[in-house]
């Protein structure tokens, strides 16, 4: 729309009105879906999850960066363990100690906020019968599947469930013209926050687990030919598309290719 708007000579009110009904009239846009308000809710639980743990990572790494400075270095320290490691290392700085508190008393307070949200999640997806069956397709988590849930809300509206990696933005654009067809990388549009934890699916899949499947045998296929990115990335799109036909036919995921085919 502000491209259009930009080529008119005067920009006045009266000439952004023309051309908005303008747009409007020839159909270059199409409607929109409205989420329901139990996914708006979903989503927001996901988003403030969300936003704690980056905080939380934000003041972890911070102290590592502020403490390296005086020669104390963190080194591996779990979450349970992060708080003692920093008061170790501070014990014989009263300064630093001062200094450091604050920072200590916010990072407890939003793990401990993190938790309620995460016990608040996890009961969500125990009593929701669709995210249940979603967990049954490999990578597929708790958080993963309610994420999906809010995203797609109405299954329904997707037509054919190839659609939906191209809704995630996890199909390659392509630059076309005369002769020349040049396939680009994925298109990174839609959902990013859907995109990114397809993109963990695919990675726990391929990376951490141990369990085989035709769907892993498939996207290592993939990896050998085309390198681990690729694939991942290959997986992620399908994922998408299984998980959408799970909740449609109302079935759970099938680990070989005889029982996918009945």
């Amino acid at each position: 729309m502000r491209a259009v708007l930009k080529a008119q000579i005067n920009k006045t009110d009266r000439n952004d009105a023309r051309g908005i009904a303008q747009m409007m009239r020839v159909g270059l846009y199409r409607p929109v879906h409205v989420k329901t308000l139990r996914s708006q809710k979903l989503r927001m639980l996901l988003t403030h999850r969300k936003l704690l743990q980056s905080k939380a990572i934000a003041i972890e790494n911070d102290l590592r960066g502020t403490l390296r400075n005086f020669g104390l270095k963190v080194g591996i320290a779990g979450r349970t363990k992060f708080e003692a490691r920093i008061e170790e290392l501070v014990e014989d700085v009263p300064d630093l100690a001062v200094l450091v508190e604050p920072l200590l008393v916010v990072r407890r307070v939003l793990r401990e906020q993190i938790a309620v949200l995460h016990r608040r999640l996890l009961t969500i997806v125990r009593d929701d019968e669709v995210c249940r069956r979603l967990m049954t397709v490999p990578g597929v988590g708790p958080v993963v599947a309610l994420t999906y849930r809010a995203t797609v809300d109405v299954p329904a509206r997707f037509r054919k469930s190839k659609s939906v990696g191209a809704v995630f933005g996890l199909t390659c654009s392509r630059d076309q013209s005369g002769e020349r067809d040049r396939p680009g990388a994925i298109s990174r549009c839609g959902d990013e926050m859907m995109r990114s934890m397809l993109y963990e699916a695919a990675q726990s899949v391929l990376v951490r687990s141990t369990r085989w499947s035709w769907l892993k045998a498939w996207a290592m296929q993939i990896a050998k030919r085309r390198g681990m990115k690729r694939a991942i990335v290959a997986l992620a799109r399908r994922l998408a598309v299984i998980m959408h036909r799970v909740w449609v036919d109302g079935t759970e995921f099938r680990w070989t290719r005889e029982a996918a085919a009945t």
